[in-house]
Protein backbone atom coordinates (compact mmCIF):
# COMPACT_ATOMS: atom_id res chain seq x y z
CA UNK A 1 0.00 0.00 0.00
CA UNK A 2 0.67 3.51 -1.06
CA UNK A 3 0.67 6.29 2.27
CA UNK A 4 -1.04 9.12 0.89
CA UNK A 5 -1.98 12.21 2.36
CA UNK A 6 -4.60 14.62 0.35
CA UNK A 7 -4.10 18.08 2.06
CA UNK A 8 -6.77 20.72 0.28
CA UNK A 9 -8.99 23.22 2.64
CA UNK A 10 -11.94 22.60 0.25
CA UNK A 11 -14.16 19.58 1.39
CA UNK A 12 -15.42 18.83 -2.12
CA UNK A 13 -11.78 18.23 -3.34
CA UNK A 14 -10.54 16.03 -0.43
CA UNK A 15 -13.87 13.86 -0.97
CA UNK A 16 -13.04 13.74 -5.12
CA UNK A 17 -9.93 13.18 -4.69
CA UNK A 18 -9.68 10.83 -2.01
CA UNK A 19 -12.36 8.44 -3.65
CA UNK A 20 -10.37 8.43 -7.06
CA UNK A 21 -7.54 7.06 -4.94
CA UNK A 22 -9.29 4.50 -3.26
CA UNK A 23 -10.77 3.22 -5.93
CA UNK A 24 -7.01 2.38 -7.14
CA UNK A 25 -6.68 -0.04 -4.47
CA UNK A 26 -3.35 0.14 -3.23
CA UNK A 27 -3.46 3.55 -1.63
CA UNK A 28 -3.54 3.68 2.27
CA UNK A 29 -5.03 7.49 2.41
CA UNK A 30 -5.20 10.32 5.18
CA UNK A 31 -6.91 14.00 4.79
CA UNK A 32 -6.26 17.24 5.72
CA UNK A 33 -8.04 20.86 6.10
CA UNK A 34 -4.85 23.32 5.98
CA UNK A 35 -1.12 23.16 6.29
CA UNK A 36 -0.85 22.60 10.29
CA UNK A 37 -2.87 19.29 9.68
CA UNK A 38 -1.01 18.64 7.15
CA UNK A 39 2.64 18.72 8.57
CA UNK A 40 0.92 16.91 11.90
CA UNK A 41 -0.10 14.19 9.63
CA UNK A 42 3.42 13.94 8.11
CA UNK A 43 4.71 13.60 11.41
CA UNK A 44 2.34 10.68 12.41
CA UNK A 45 1.24 8.81 9.29
CA UNK A 46 4.73 9.16 7.62
CA UNK A 47 2.76 9.55 4.21
CA UNK A 48 5.19 8.31 1.25
CA UNK A 49 3.82 11.11 -0.97
CA UNK A 50 1.53 14.20 -0.61
CA UNK A 51 -0.60 16.21 -2.50
CA UNK A 52 -0.79 19.65 -1.12
CA UNK A 53 -3.52 22.58 -2.25
CA UNK A 54 -1.39 25.40 -3.16
CA UNK A 55 -3.88 27.89 -1.66
CA UNK A 56 -5.24 27.24 1.41
CA UNK A 57 -6.46 29.43 4.69
CA UNK A 58 -4.06 30.19 7.17
CA UNK A 59 -0.51 28.23 6.67
CA UNK A 60 -0.53 28.33 2.67
CA UNK A 61 0.76 25.56 0.69
CA UNK A 62 4.12 26.66 -0.19
CA UNK A 63 4.61 27.32 3.25
CA UNK A 64 3.94 24.01 4.47
CA UNK A 65 6.08 22.78 1.86
CA UNK A 66 8.84 24.52 3.06
CA UNK A 67 8.38 23.05 6.50
CA UNK A 68 8.12 19.65 4.61
CA UNK A 69 11.02 19.85 2.83
CA UNK A 70 13.11 21.10 6.03
CA UNK A 71 11.84 19.20 8.69
CA UNK A 72 10.77 15.92 6.72
CA UNK A 73 11.57 15.70 2.84
CA UNK A 74 9.18 13.25 0.49
CA UNK A 75 7.44 13.57 -2.59
CA UNK A 76 5.22 16.29 -2.98
CA UNK A 77 2.86 17.07 -6.06
CA UNK A 78 1.22 20.14 -5.60
CA UNK A 79 -2.57 20.79 -6.67
CA UNK A 80 -2.37 24.33 -8.59
CA UNK A 81 -4.83 26.35 -10.73
CA UNK A 82 -3.73 27.47 -14.11
CA UNK A 83 -3.98 31.50 -13.69
CA UNK A 84 -0.69 33.22 -13.51
CA UNK A 85 -0.54 33.79 -10.38
CA UNK A 86 -1.16 29.98 -9.69
CA UNK A 87 1.77 29.79 -12.37
CA UNK A 88 4.03 31.70 -10.36
CA UNK A 89 3.49 30.15 -7.11
CA UNK A 90 3.59 26.20 -8.49
CA UNK A 91 6.86 27.38 -10.35
CA UNK A 92 8.46 28.40 -6.79
CA UNK A 93 6.56 24.92 -5.35
CA UNK A 94 8.89 23.55 -7.70
CA UNK A 95 12.26 25.31 -6.76
CA UNK A 96 11.13 24.31 -3.34
CA UNK A 97 11.15 20.69 -3.79
CA UNK A 98 8.12 19.92 -5.07
CA UNK A 99 8.40 16.58 -7.19
CA UNK A 100 5.57 17.74 -9.75
CA UNK A 101 1.85 19.41 -9.81
CA UNK A 102 -1.62 18.96 -11.05
CA UNK A 103 -4.02 21.83 -12.53
CA UNK A 104 -7.37 22.33 -10.62
CA UNK A 105 -10.53 21.46 -12.68
CA UNK A 106 -11.02 25.25 -14.30
CA UNK A 107 -14.93 24.09 -14.38
CA UNK A 108 -17.44 21.91 -11.95
CA UNK A 109 -15.01 20.45 -9.66
CA UNK A 110 -16.81 17.22 -9.76
CA UNK A 111 -17.57 17.06 -13.23
CA UNK A 112 -14.15 17.57 -14.80
CA UNK A 113 -12.29 15.56 -12.18
CA UNK A 114 -12.83 12.53 -14.16
CA UNK A 115 -11.00 13.78 -16.99
CA UNK A 116 -8.32 14.51 -14.68
CA UNK A 117 -7.88 11.30 -13.07
CA UNK A 118 -5.43 9.00 -15.54
CA UNK A 119 -2.72 11.97 -15.39
CA UNK A 120 -3.49 12.72 -11.73
CA UNK A 121 -2.75 8.56 -10.53
CA UNK A 122 -0.17 8.77 -12.97
CA UNK A 123 1.47 11.54 -11.43
CA UNK A 124 1.18 10.84 -8.14
CA UNK A 125 1.97 7.16 -8.08
CA UNK A 126 5.10 8.23 -9.87
CA UNK A 127 5.90 10.69 -7.73
CA UNK A 128 5.96 7.96 -4.86
CA UNK A 129 8.90 6.85 -5.90
CA UNK A 130 10.45 9.65 -7.11
CA UNK A 131 14.25 10.35 -6.01
CA UNK A 132 14.19 13.41 -3.49
CA UNK A 133 16.91 15.56 -3.86
CA UNK A 134 18.80 16.91 -1.06
CA UNK A 135 20.63 20.13 -2.47
CA UNK A 136 22.54 23.33 -0.38
CA UNK A 137 20.69 25.22 -3.39
CA UNK A 138 17.21 24.00 -2.00
CA UNK A 139 18.02 24.61 1.14
CA UNK A 140 18.94 27.55 0.91
CA UNK A 141 16.29 28.40 -0.74
CA UNK A 142 13.46 26.83 1.58
CA UNK A 143 15.21 28.54 4.29
CA UNK A 144 15.03 31.72 2.37
CA UNK A 145 10.90 31.34 2.04
CA UNK A 146 10.59 30.32 5.50
CA UNK A 147 12.81 33.83 6.84
CA UNK A 148 10.50 35.42 4.50
CA UNK A 149 7.26 33.80 6.16
CA UNK A 150 8.96 35.42 9.67
CA UNK A 151 9.22 31.34 10.35
CA UNK A 152 13.06 31.44 11.20
CA UNK A 153 14.10 34.09 13.99
CA UNK A 154 17.54 34.68 12.26
CA UNK A 155 19.84 33.94 9.11
CA UNK A 156 22.45 31.40 8.95
CA UNK A 157 25.47 32.52 7.82
CA UNK A 158 26.77 31.05 4.49
CA UNK A 159 23.31 30.62 2.97
CA UNK A 160 23.25 33.46 0.45
CA UNK A 161 23.44 32.11 -2.87
CA UNK A 162 26.68 32.83 -4.51
CA UNK A 163 27.52 34.70 -7.81
CA UNK A 164 27.50 32.21 -10.17
CA UNK A 165 30.40 30.29 -11.73
CA UNK A 166 30.47 29.78 -15.37
CA UNK A 167 33.34 27.37 -15.49
CA UNK A 168 32.17 23.76 -15.43
CA UNK A 169 35.44 22.16 -16.01
CA UNK A 170 36.05 21.86 -19.33
CA UNK A 171 37.36 25.19 -20.94
CA UNK A 172 36.32 27.95 -23.03
CA UNK A 173 33.30 27.63 -25.24
CA UNK A 174 35.26 27.74 -28.76
CA UNK A 175 33.31 30.21 -31.07
CA UNK A 176 35.35 31.39 -33.29
CA UNK A 177 34.54 32.98 -36.83
CA UNK A 178 32.87 30.55 -39.36
CA UNK A 179 31.79 28.08 -36.75
CA UNK A 180 29.69 25.42 -38.11
CA UNK A 181 26.30 25.70 -36.37
CA UNK A 182 24.12 23.07 -34.53
CA UNK A 183 21.24 22.69 -32.47
CA UNK A 184 20.84 21.58 -28.46
CA UNK A 185 17.42 19.81 -28.07
CA UNK A 186 16.44 19.23 -24.47
CA UNK A 187 13.41 16.92 -23.45
CA UNK A 188 12.22 16.68 -20.15
CA UNK A 189 9.06 16.17 -17.88
CA UNK A 190 8.56 15.36 -14.28
CA UNK A 191 11.10 17.28 -12.34
CA UNK A 192 11.88 19.14 -15.17
CA UNK A 193 12.10 22.68 -14.24
CA UNK A 194 14.07 22.08 -11.23
CA UNK A 195 16.28 20.56 -13.31
CA UNK A 196 16.74 22.87 -15.58
CA UNK A 197 17.38 25.26 -13.52
CA UNK A 198 20.62 23.56 -12.59
CA UNK A 199 21.79 22.84 -15.90
CA UNK A 200 20.85 25.91 -17.79
CA UNK A 201 22.60 28.60 -15.76
CA UNK A 202 25.71 26.44 -16.56
CA UNK A 203 26.06 27.51 -20.12
CA UNK A 204 28.30 30.62 -20.92
CA UNK A 205 27.66 33.22 -22.20
CA UNK A 206 29.29 32.89 -25.31
CA UNK A 207 27.35 29.26 -25.70
CA UNK A 208 27.24 29.40 -29.70
CA UNK A 209 24.61 27.28 -30.46
CA UNK A 210 20.73 27.62 -29.55
CA UNK A 211 19.05 25.35 -27.27
CA UNK A 212 15.38 23.97 -27.74
CA UNK A 213 13.53 22.98 -24.75
CA UNK A 214 10.58 20.73 -24.56
CA UNK A 215 9.94 20.49 -21.24
CA UNK A 216 5.98 19.15 -20.54
CA UNK A 217 4.24 21.67 -18.88
CA UNK A 218 0.57 23.51 -19.87
CA UNK A 219 0.32 26.99 -21.66
CA UNK A 220 0.01 29.38 -19.13
CA UNK A 221 3.09 28.03 -16.88
CA UNK A 222 5.97 28.20 -19.73
CA UNK A 223 5.84 31.82 -20.17
CA UNK A 224 6.27 32.66 -16.84
CA UNK A 225 8.56 29.90 -16.59
CA UNK A 226 11.21 31.04 -19.73
CA UNK A 227 10.73 34.67 -17.65
CA UNK A 228 12.26 32.93 -14.21
CA UNK A 229 14.80 30.96 -16.26
CA UNK A 230 15.84 34.07 -17.86
CA UNK A 231 16.96 35.82 -14.66
CA UNK A 232 19.09 32.86 -13.49
CA UNK A 233 20.72 32.04 -17.22
CA UNK A 234 23.11 34.02 -19.13
CA UNK A 235 22.01 33.40 -22.12
CA UNK A 236 18.71 34.85 -23.07
CA UNK A 237 15.08 32.16 -22.64
CA UNK A 238 12.42 32.86 -24.63
CA UNK A 239 9.03 30.96 -24.49
CA UNK A 240 8.25 30.07 -28.03
CA UNK A 241 4.89 31.96 -28.81
CA UNK A 242 5.63 32.09 -32.63
CA UNK A 243 7.98 31.56 -35.23
CA UNK A 244 11.28 32.80 -34.42
CA UNK A 245 15.12 32.17 -35.58
CA UNK A 246 17.12 29.87 -33.89
CA UNK A 247 19.58 32.14 -33.26
CA UNK A 248 23.54 31.10 -30.98
CA UNK A 249 23.29 32.04 -27.54
CA UNK A 250 19.62 31.62 -26.56
CA UNK A 251 17.45 29.34 -25.09
CA UNK A 252 14.03 28.50 -26.27
CA UNK A 253 11.04 27.00 -24.64
CA UNK A 254 8.49 25.14 -26.53
CA UNK A 255 5.03 26.95 -25.55
CA UNK A 256 2.69 24.35 -23.70
CA UNK A 257 -0.41 22.55 -24.50
CA UNK A 258 1.03 22.55 -28.16
CA UNK A 259 4.25 20.86 -29.73
CA UNK A 260 7.56 22.95 -30.98
CA UNK A 261 8.86 21.96 -34.20
CA UNK A 262 11.77 22.94 -36.53
CA UNK A 263 11.24 24.36 -39.33
CA UNK A 264 13.46 26.09 -42.28
CA UNK A 265 13.01 29.26 -43.94
CA UNK A 266 15.19 31.38 -46.82
CA UNK A 267 17.15 33.19 -43.53
CA UNK A 268 17.86 30.10 -41.57
CA UNK A 269 15.73 27.55 -39.64
CA UNK A 270 13.24 28.51 -37.15
CA UNK A 271 11.45 27.33 -34.12
CA UNK A 272 7.56 27.24 -34.37
CA UNK A 273 4.70 26.40 -31.75
CA UNK A 274 2.22 23.88 -34.01
CA UNK A 275 -0.86 22.42 -32.56
CA UNK A 276 -0.71 19.79 -30.09
CA UNK A 277 -0.99 16.40 -32.03
CA UNK A 278 -4.27 13.63 -30.01
CA UNK A 279 -1.09 11.15 -30.64
CA UNK A 280 1.60 12.19 -28.47
CA UNK A 281 -0.02 12.15 -24.59
CA UNK A 282 2.54 15.07 -23.33
CA UNK A 283 3.56 18.07 -24.78
CA UNK A 284 5.09 19.62 -26.15
CA UNK A 285 6.21 16.38 -27.48
CA UNK A 286 9.88 15.61 -27.28
CA UNK A 287 9.60 13.31 -30.64
CA UNK A 288 8.15 15.67 -32.38
CA UNK A 289 10.80 18.44 -31.51
CA UNK A 290 13.68 16.04 -32.40
CA UNK A 291 11.71 14.58 -35.52
CA UNK A 292 11.31 18.24 -37.24
CA UNK A 293 14.74 18.29 -35.99
CA UNK A 294 16.22 15.72 -37.91
CA UNK A 295 14.19 16.22 -40.91
CA UNK A 296 15.41 19.69 -41.61
CA UNK A 297 19.07 19.71 -39.97
CA UNK A 298 22.55 17.66 -40.41
CA UNK A 299 21.90 14.93 -37.21
CA UNK A 300 25.47 15.23 -36.96
CA UNK A 301 25.01 19.01 -35.97
CA UNK A 302 22.51 17.89 -33.32
CA UNK A 303 22.66 17.63 -29.58
CA UNK A 304 20.23 15.42 -28.30
CA UNK A 305 19.54 15.56 -23.99
CA UNK A 306 16.91 13.20 -22.65
CA UNK A 307 16.71 15.03 -18.54
CA UNK A 308 14.40 13.61 -15.89
CA UNK A 309 10.35 12.39 -16.61
CA UNK A 310 8.07 9.40 -16.54
CA UNK A 311 6.98 7.64 -20.08
CA UNK A 312 9.20 7.41 -23.18
CA UNK A 313 8.17 10.62 -25.00
CA UNK A 314 11.11 11.40 -27.75
CA UNK A 315 13.35 8.01 -26.92
CA UNK A 316 12.61 6.75 -30.73
CA UNK A 317 13.38 9.81 -32.17
CA UNK A 318 16.59 10.77 -30.38
CA UNK A 319 17.71 7.16 -30.69
CA UNK A 320 17.09 7.80 -34.69
CA UNK A 321 19.57 10.93 -34.16
CA UNK A 322 22.11 8.84 -32.57
CA UNK A 323 22.04 6.09 -35.50
CA UNK A 324 22.24 9.14 -38.02
CA UNK A 325 25.48 10.59 -36.79
CA UNK A 326 24.13 13.25 -34.01
CA UNK A 327 25.29 13.41 -30.54
CA UNK A 328 23.12 11.95 -27.50
CA UNK A 329 23.17 12.31 -23.79
CA UNK A 330 21.06 10.93 -20.99
CA UNK A 331 20.23 11.34 -17.55
CA UNK A 332 21.75 9.27 -15.13
CA UNK A 333 19.47 7.11 -13.01
CA UNK A 334 21.16 8.28 -10.00
CA UNK A 335 20.11 12.17 -10.23
CA UNK A 336 17.22 11.91 -12.19
CA UNK A 337 13.48 12.26 -9.96
CA UNK A 338 11.90 9.95 -12.32
CA UNK A 339 14.25 7.93 -14.76
CA UNK A 340 11.32 6.87 -17.16
CA UNK A 341 12.17 9.04 -20.28
CA UNK A 342 16.01 9.18 -20.25
CA UNK A 343 16.04 5.66 -18.88
CA UNK A 344 13.77 4.49 -22.22
CA UNK A 345 16.50 6.03 -24.16
CA UNK A 346 19.40 3.87 -22.40
CA UNK A 347 17.60 0.96 -22.79
CA UNK A 348 16.89 1.41 -26.61
CA UNK A 349 20.29 1.53 -27.06
CA UNK A 350 20.29 5.34 -28.08
CA UNK A 351 22.11 7.49 -25.30
CA UNK A 352 25.94 7.94 -25.87
CA UNK A 353 26.25 9.45 -22.51
CA UNK A 354 24.92 8.98 -19.39
CA UNK A 355 25.60 11.69 -17.14
CA UNK A 356 24.09 13.24 -13.85
CA UNK A 357 22.52 16.10 -13.53
CA UNK A 358 25.33 18.54 -12.42
CA UNK A 359 27.58 16.95 -15.19
CA UNK A 360 24.91 17.13 -18.18
CA UNK A 361 26.18 21.04 -18.77
CA UNK A 362 29.66 20.29 -19.03
CA UNK A 363 29.11 17.14 -21.51
CA UNK A 364 27.11 19.78 -23.75
CA UNK A 365 29.83 22.43 -24.10
CA UNK A 366 32.13 19.18 -24.70
CA UNK A 367 30.63 18.06 -27.36
CA UNK A 368 29.71 21.71 -28.83
CA UNK A 369 33.28 22.05 -28.41
CA UNK A 370 34.07 18.89 -30.76
CA UNK A 371 32.32 20.45 -33.17
CA UNK A 372 34.63 23.77 -33.27
CA UNK A 373 37.45 25.11 -35.20
CA UNK A 374 40.86 25.11 -33.68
Amino acid sequence: MIRLLIADDSALMRKLLERIFLDEGDFDIRLARNGNEALELVRTFDPEVVTLDVAMPGMDGLTCLSRIMIEAPRPVVMISSLTEEGAEATLEAIDLGAVDFVAKPSGTVSLEIDRLRPVLVEKVRAAAFARIRRTLRLTERVRHRIRGAGLVSQSRPGLARPKMDTRVGTGAIKAGNGAPPGLVLIGISTGGPAALDVVLPQLPPDFPWPVLVAQHLPASFTGAFAKRLDRECHLDVVEVNQPMPLKPGTIYIGKGDADVTVAPRLAGVIAMPVPAKASHLWHPSVERMVASALEHLDASRLIGVMMTGMGNDGAEAMKRLRLAGGRTIAEAESSAIVWGMPGELVRNGGAEKVRPLEDIAATIIEMVNSHAPG
